[in-house]
């Protein structure tokens, strides 16, 4: 610890020794410092939030989602600071004044795309930063340089939303009805075909469809009524089962359905009774039990005579048969009807199988540009409907939240901490220097040092002892020493007020 701290004091001795060579460096430090801090220009920002309603109940109900509305603000925001909108605001402001030629209007446009920030901070609420920081303009024309580019990129944003859709849109339905014309002429000449072919050919005109169409539709409908009539089938089988083991009538004649029903009635309800948890001497359950002795007899004589009613089950039962026989007869005539028109297609085509193949090409061309002409009609309606909502019912919804700022203070450089900064280093640089001379030549501070370095013992020190004159010439060394450094020291006073004073006159 003595080491470290003779060390130390041995440090120190050799920076004050030799302190007018670091108080030089200190000055020359400074001074180089605060120049390059001087040259750096003092960048002003602008802030401006603009605001895009997105929710529309009728743009919803012609197609145009959230998601939708979401991808094109997403595309006015990426477009917005592309090269040929920063060209535009380069033009439109200060920033053009000294552009002579293309390659200068490059530089500034891609150092423009460097000052100029758009974030988006939620779903349809935008912020628009842009950053000035021209060394050819003062403080103050870099102030208004910021506000009037965050303007610009406001009115270009404005600008995209509601002309940049119409425009689109006019485009892309002028490119949709050349292509409707072109469908409609080539589905004129295919009609016209069509009708040329039929009219020397009157046995192949089928109501729009040829011969193998038909025939492939009549197969198809074979097949159906195939599954059909097998269903058909297995449901009457299967009533034919049922109604196998039904009886046809059943015991009791009476309105009341007979002994045998009334006695399994009152039996039912006796057991009903004890599920439910009454006992045996319950009042309810001693007159069940009475009732259903009662009844034991003529249950009984009723099973012997025989006699009953009609079962209407079995009645129901047989009229669902009729219905189901009668749907297998209908099924069956028409896969009758329905063989005998495949038998007559199939015919037809085998007798004259190439104009059957000429009749279903002719046909097959004209229905898909048939086809084709209905969906591009129907495009074509969409699009101008989507496109009148967006260009009528969007172009309200954008709303500037936050005007462009007019900036008073930069927000770089930070001036008073560099400056403060270089003045630290100034001194830092100073004491560096001299201790670092200090250890180029080879002076010992200390008794302890001198013996350290040789390994011989030193048995003592002479002091160094001052005329009059030379502590007089000594003290007015250090005044002006002094002096020195409180110079430096209110130069960078100067330099700090000089940069509030020069804020001021912006603000």
């Amino acid at each position: 610890m003595d080491s470290l701290y003779e060390e130390l004091l041995a440090g120190l001795h050799s920076i004050w020794h030799r302190r007018w060579i670091a108080l030089a460096v200190a000055w020359a430090v400074c001074l180089a410092g605060w120049l390059v801090v001087a040259l750096i220009p003092n960048s002003y920002e602008s802030h401006a939030r603009i605001f895009i309603q997105l929710d529309d109940a009728l743009a919803e109900q012609v197609g145009i989602g959230v998601a939708d509305k979401k991808r094109d603000i997403e595309r006015i925001r990426q477009t917005l600071t592309s090269a040929v909108n920063l060209e535009k605001v380069v033009r439109a402001t200060r920033l053009g004044d000294t552009i002579e030629n293309p390659k200068a209007m490059e530089a500034a446009v891609l150092k423009l795309g460097k000052n100029v920030k758009v974030v988006s901070q939620e779903d349809n609420l935008f912020e628009i930063t842009a950053t000035a920081n021209d060394s050819s303009f003062s403080d103050a024309e870099n102030a208004k340089l910021a506000q009037s580019v965050a303007q610009k990129l406001i009115d270009i944003f404005r600008e995209e939303n509601l002309s940049g859709n119409r425009g689109d849109m006019v485009e892309t339905l002028e490119f949709v009805n050349q292509q409707l014309r072109a469908r409609e002429r080539e589905l004129e000449s295919a009609e016209s075909k069509r009708t040329a072919f039929e009219a020397q050919h009157p046995e192949m005109a089928l109501g729009g469809a040829a011969v193998a169409q038909r025939l492939e539709s009549a197969r198809s409908t074979l097949r159906d009524i195939d599954a059909d009539l097998s269903a058909a089938q297995s449901a009457s089988a299967a009533i034919d089962g049922q109604l196998a083991g039904t009886p046809r009538t059943i015991a009791g004649g009476a309105a009341d359905g007979g002994a045998q029903s009334s006695l399994a009635r009152a039996q039912a309800d006796l057991a009903a009774m004890r599920a439910r948890g009454l006992t045996e001497n319950h009042p309810d359950v001693i007159a069940a039990k009475n009732q259903v002795a009662a009844l034991r007899a003529p249950a009984a004589q009723e099973a012997a005579s025989g006699g009953g009613t009609i079962n209407p089950a079995y009645s129901s039962l047989q009229s669902i048969r009729a219905e189901r026989q009668a749907s297998v007869q209908a099924l069956q005539s028409r896969k009758a009807a329905t063989q005998s028109d495949i038998a007559s297609l199939t015919a037809s085509a085998i007798s004259d199988p190439e104009l059957a193949t000429q009749a279903q090409r002719i046909n097959r061309d004209y229905d898909v540009l048939r086809q084709q002409y209905d969906k591009l009609l129907q495009d074509r309606e969409e699009l101008r409907l989507r496109g009148e909502v967006k260009t009528e019912r969007e172009a309200v919804k954008f709303q500037v939240v936050d005007p462009p700022t007019s900036p008073r203070t930069p927000v770089a450089p930070n001036r008073p901490v560099l400056l403060l900064g270089v003045l630290i280093v100034g001194f830092a640089g100073g004491c560096a220097g001299a201790f670092a001379l200090s250890r180029v030549r080879s002076v010992f501070a200390t008794t302890a040092g001198l013996e350290k370095a040789t390994g011989l013992p030193v048995l003592g020190a002479i002091s160094h002892s001052l005329t009059d004159r030379a502590r007089a010439l000594r003290a007015k060394r250090l005044k002006y020493f002094y002096a020195g450094t409180a110079a430096l020291c209110g130069l960078f006073v100067v330099l700090l007020a000089a940069e509030f004073i020069q804020r001021g006159m912006v603000a």
